[in-house]
């Protein structure tokens, strides 16, 4: 465990109760715990998240470059619609 041997971490746990209090450290256990557990359950999450995208088909292309093709041929066809002439007044 983070390369602490058994020693090192009774040391830690009884500077940690002097520091903490007997009252508190069981409290900070508690959430501690809870933390990591939460920390533990996002992160597996967001593998599943990871894997699962990357065994999916591809997307399809984005809006934009649709829009970017519709604009494209409405310009090619204006540019092959006659201006109009303005007569003058």
């Amino acid at each position: 465990m983070f390369g602490l041997g058994f020693g090192e971490i009774i040391l830690v746990l009884i500077i940690a109760l002097i520091f903490i209090g007997p009252k508190k450290l069981p409290e900070l256990a508690k959430g501690l715990g809870q933390g990591i557990r939460e920390f533990q359950k996002a992160a597996k999450g967001f593998t599943d998240s990871m894997q699962e995208a990357a065994h999916q088909e591809p997307a399809p292309p984005a809006i934009e470059e649709k829009e970017e093709k519709i604009i494209a041929s409405e310009s090619d066809q204006d540019e092959k619609k006659p201006l109009k002439e303005e007569k003058p007044s």
